[in-house]
């Protein structure tokens, strides 16, 4: 049986995230808000949870589940070998807006699906999920809806796509952004936005020291 948990509420929230941290280290899903949608997450090193995850949405492993972090450090033990740009990007907008796509660490024992040697990154600007993934550490995170569906900017509207697949639901009221992340592949020798989203082109752009065109070209 799922249990909502309000974190607008101090009590409410401790034990929520307590639900949560033992949700997730026993397999089990959450829900959880972001600066961006909500998002439906488990253990990233939990393969069994992960293939529940991408059930519950609908979803083949095709499309290889994000993954979320609660530090800027984490990083460096995920990734092969951290790029200059995938640096200076995370230093200018996380914890925020912006995934990026990297070449994992062959050495990690996950399975995200079918990623063919990368992992998608993100910190997430939101004092619940940090909360919660310095707790469980990284979390595979995907949007909390079914796949095709709209993305969920509330808790409410998880529930009701994603119901009793999930265990705990955090609600942290309506996300800020209620706009997905940007989406910039950092595998490249010229950093590609794959996605438009929460961080505009031109402030990536600005960092990088780039065109806007470069960014963008197929």
């Amino acid at each position: 049986m799922s249990t909502v948990f309000d974190c607008g509420d101090p009590d409410a929230r401790s034990a929520g995230i307590r639900a949560a941290v033992g949700a997730a280290k026993a397999g089990r899903l959450v829900v959880l808000p972001t600066d961006t949608v909500y998002g439906i997450g488990c253990d990233a090193f939990d393969p069994e949870a992960v293939a529940a995850l991408l059930a519950a949405k609908g979803r083949g492993r095709d499309m290889p589940v994000p993954v979320l972090v609660g530090s800027w450090h984490t990083i460096d033990g995920l990734v092969l070998s951290v790029p200059t740009a995938a640096r200076d990007l995370v230093e200018a907008f996380w914890p925020g807006g912006l995934s990026l796509v990297v070449e994992q660490a062959p050495s990690l024992s996950w399975d995200l699906g079918d990623a063919d040697g990368t992992v998608m990154l993100r910190m997430p600007l939101h004092p619940v999920a940090i909360e919660l993934l310095r707790e469980v550490g990284p979390m595979a995170v995907s949007s909390a809806n079914v796949s095709g569906q709209p993305a969920s900017t509330t808790a409410d509207e998880a529930r009701a796509q994603l119901g009793e697949s999930v265990s705990v639901y955090l609600d942290g009221g309506p996300a800020a952004a209620a706009q997905a992340s940007t989406i910039v592949d950092v595998t490249t020798p010229v950093p590609r936005i794959l996605r438009a989203g929460a961080v505009s082109t031109a402030a990536i752009a600005e960092v990088l020291d780039l065109d806007v065109d470069a960014l963008t070209s197929p």
